[in-house]
């Protein structure tokens, strides 16, 4: 499970292999002891939650990065170690 990124508190990361639950690019994201999982494409919560502020700044830097996002998804679930995202700032 790398992380890919991380700011204000927010671990970003994603499994290897992991398109057998959601089936779809998604993201799991850390701050404290919440746990949330994002999908990726359209931003909804699949799974889980983090405190609504901290949500909202994972939404705004999961769509400034959609696209590497992407491409880093598809290489986790191809079992290869995906690209680090510049955090929010």
């Amino acid at each position: 499970m790398p992380s890919i990124s991380m700011f204000y508190g927010i671990v970003v990361y994603l499994y290897y292999l992991d398109n057998k639950q959601h089936h779809l690019p998604h993201i799991h994201a850390r701050y404290q002891s919440d746990e949330v999982v994002v999908s990726i494409p359209d931003g909804n919560v699949l799974d889980g939650s983090i405190p609504p502020n901290k949500l909202k700044l994972l939404l705004a830097w999961t769509e400034i990065h959609k696209e590497e996002l992407i491409a880093d998804w598809n290489l986790a679930v191809d079992g290869q170690e995906p690209f680090k995202i510049d955090p929010l700032r």
